[in-house]
């Protein structure tokens, strides 16, 4: 009988909590307490073994390296850092002044842990390539590989540092970090208390306290409304809107949203686990191109998005990896029908859907209930397809579970978007076909997998980039639309915020997918003015 009242007991404490809120808008005093309200309340607790930290701050850890505002790679734990000249090494040198939250020291034995433990726990730290860590010395420590990895380095920038001694099954709901915050209290599904770590061996950032509010979009866009909130984070469709003390704040990101289609046809063939895998209408090429040329992604940005993001054509627009050949022309539904009756799909019936070998041009395009832009991108598909001959339903799942049981075999409105390009391997190589939410369409090309394992093994960064592109285009084949098109990648979204007007919070790094909150990258600088 309790589970059924706990919605509304949540949503009562929230309010509660919102209510006894003093208002804020306005005050010039810097507050005692910083007012947050930007979601990213991770389900798994603030564990960076289990990939607490991999899409943003990780707020109560410190990693080795970290990147600035604008991407650079620089030092945070680590004084330095070297690559073997066989590629199979790293050699780091840490700071020998730093504590973690309960005063103890961090040693190269505490980094050795974390990334010995992280590669163990089959969580969602990508350490295939690691052998072993090893502590040379207190403040030394090597990490072997098993082969070359040009994007290792990103473990270094995402993974934080956690206590060897102190770490246990429980250590994502009571977190000890030398970031500049620590944990006071998680109230799970309200709100979290964070306060400044007094040991951080930084500088000790400005607010003192920051209270995290995990209310749902409606309640945290009236209480910033209400004044009783100094940040919220609000979908592109309420940017437009009017706070009183407040300011937008918007963000350019490389979070994309994109249609995934399973890329073999049904056979009747199921995962271990029973779902089944295959549609024998997107395994058709020539359905996955007529889709991604006949969408106008603009006219998402314009009017999902309310202009707030960028049209979108691969998984890591303008990062350095990206193939400019991913650029297609688009809004052409003459080309895409051309491309749909030149491989046979025509309307013999005239009702208006085509056909091929009694096949209807049918499919079920699934997004998450609960996600509102993702609901809206799949019905403006939907609404596009119909006029070239294509049926797509649309259907909303209560959560991701459900969506992983249909994953195979629908096509899923998901998003991505991250700084290191080993998403692409994920996303393309046949290596990790049905392996969590990686490649979840069993898309295969031989020439695309030799191009992403040269990447990975590649001397160094700068001679990966050819690989990385060529994986996506060629010239012949490859993984965008002028290939095989096993997405259809349509918008990347503006990350937008409304800021009390005395919060200062500096300048935003381009951020990535919005698991965590990548905000608060350099919340340690965040001041009142």
């Amino acid at each position: 009988m309790l589970r059924k009242f706990l919605p509304l007991i949540t949503l009562l404490a929230c309010a509660a909590i919102l209510y006894a809120t003093p208002s804020i808008s306005g005050k010039n005093n810097s507050p005692d307490t910083l007012m947050l309200a930007i979601k990213g309340e991770p389900a798994e607790g603030y564990d960076p073994i289990l990939g607490w930290g991999l899409y943003g701050n990780p707020l109560f850890q410190s990693t080795l390296l970290k990147r600035d505002e604008n991407l650079k790679i620089i030092p945070c734990l680590a004084k330095t850092y070297q690559l073997s000249n066989d590629g199979l090494s790293w050699h780091i040198t840490i700071r020998d002044d730093v504590k973690f939250s309960d005063g103890t020291n961090l040693t190269a034995e505490d980094v050795a842990f974390t990334f010995n433990t992280a590669k163990e726990s089959g969580g969602k730290v990508d350490l295939a390539h690691l052998d072993r860590a090893e502590a040379l010395s207190k403040d030394e420590v090597i990490l072997y590989l098993k082969q070359r990895d040009t994007t290792f380095i990103n473990r270094l920038i995402t993974l934080g540092i956690v206590p060897q001694n102190s770490y246990s099954d429980d250590y994502g709901r009571h977190p000890v970090g030398s970031g500049p915050f620590k944990l006071v209290e998680w109230v799970e599904g309200q709100q979290m208390i964070a306060e400044a770590n007094p040991y951080y061996f930084g500088e000790q950032p400005y607010f003192k306290r920051i209270v995290f509010l995990f209310t749902d979009e409606d309640t945290s866009f009236a209480a910033a409304k209400a004044g009783k909130v100094h940040m919220v984070a609000v979908p592109q469709s309420l940017a437009h809107q009017q706070l009183p003390g407040m300011e937008l704040h918007s963000v350019k990101s490389v979070d994309n949203r994109g249609l995934m289609f399973p890329t073999i046809p049904d056979t009747g063939r199921k995962t271990k686990e029973g779902y089944p895998i295959g549609n024998n209408v997107t395994a058709d090429p020539a359905i996955r191109k007529a889709v991604n040329i006949a969408l106008d992604r603009q006219m998402l940005v314009d009017g999902v998005l309310e202009g707030y993001g960028r049209p979108a054509y691969g998984v890591c627009d303008d990062l350095p990896w990206d193939n400019r050949a991913n650029r297609i022309n688009d809004n052409n539904p003459v080309q895409a029908v051309k491309i749909l009756e030149n491989a046979g799909w025509v309307d013999t019936d005239h009702d208006g859907i085509r056909e091929k070998n009694g096949q209807k041009a049918e499919f079920t395009i699934v997004y998450p209930a609960t996600r509102s832009v993702r609901q809206y991108l799949a019905l403006a598909c939907s609404d596009s397809l119909k006029k070239i001959g294509i049926q797509a339903h649309v259907e909303g799942k209560n959560n991701f579970d459900d969506i992983k049981k249909i994953m195979h075999r629908d096509v899923i409105v998901f998003g991505w978007g991250s700084h290191d390009p080993i998403e692409i391997y994920h996303l393309y190589s046949s290596k990790y076909a049905g392996i969590g939410y990686n490649n979840p369409g069993f898309y295969t090309n031989s020439a695309v997998d030799e191009n992403l394992d040269k990447a990975i093994a590649a001397a160094n960064f700068d001679d990966a980039l050819t690989y990385w592109k060529k994986a996506q285009w060629d010239g012949k084949t490859g993984l965008n639309t002028q290939g095989d098109a096993p997405w259809a990648w349509l918008v990347n979204l503006d990350h937008t915020y409304f800021v009390n007007n005395h919060l200062d919070i500096g300048t935003s790094q381009v951020e990535p997918h919005g698991h965590g909150w990548p905000i608060t990258a350099n919340i340690e600088k965040w001041t009142w003015k």
